[in-house]
């Protein structure tokens, strides 16, 4: 699901195909993704530090954020300065819709299982009745309409 929304399809003029375009690979160094959200590259540097962001790292151990982590960048930026959060409020923002994504996660898949288990429940059931016919007869089909919760049963208690 996350890696659905991480790619996009971008096409350039005359180019019928079309080519993945991976919104999580690490391609800006520091400076440029500073820029692109615009922050001071020092600001990034402590967002990482407090683990608002993870940037990739390259074979030589420099920053590479991804445009997604620009996107969260500029999150982090809206949450602070126009919504008024200071950063403790913008890391439990952030951990609320982690877990938030996770349960709904969850729920798509308890969805499906249920979805599977009706089915075989109801292939089981119908499999049930063909092999029964005509023997299988719902409960309370032939009690008299008259007697239908009205009966009732006299109790004797023993004396003693």
């Amino acid at each position: 699901m996350a890696d659905q929304r991480s790619r996009r399809k971008a096409q350039s003029p005359g180019d019928e195909r079309g080519r993945e375009i991976d919104q999580e690979r690490g391609v800006f160094m520091i400076s440029v993704a500073a820029e692109l959200a615009e922050m001071h590259p020092q600001t990034l540097r402590m967002y990482e530090a407090r683990g608002l962001i993870a940037p990739k790292r390259s074979p030589k151990n420099t920053r590479l954020y991804s445009q997604a982590d620009v996107e969260r960048l500029r999150r982090i930026q809206q949450m602070t300065s126009d919504e008024g959060l200071n950063l403790a409020g913008v890391e439990t923002v952030l951990e609320l819709e982690r877990r938030l994504e996770r349960m709904r996660a969850e729920m798509a898949r308890m969805r499906k299982r249920a979805a599977q288990m009706e089915g075989r429940m109801t292939e089981e059931l119908e499999r049930l009745r063909k092999s029964i016919g005509g023997e299988l007869v719902p409960y309370g089909a032939y009690e008299p309409k008259n007697m239908r919760g009205s009966t009732k049963i006299p109790i004797r208690r023993a004396r003693g």
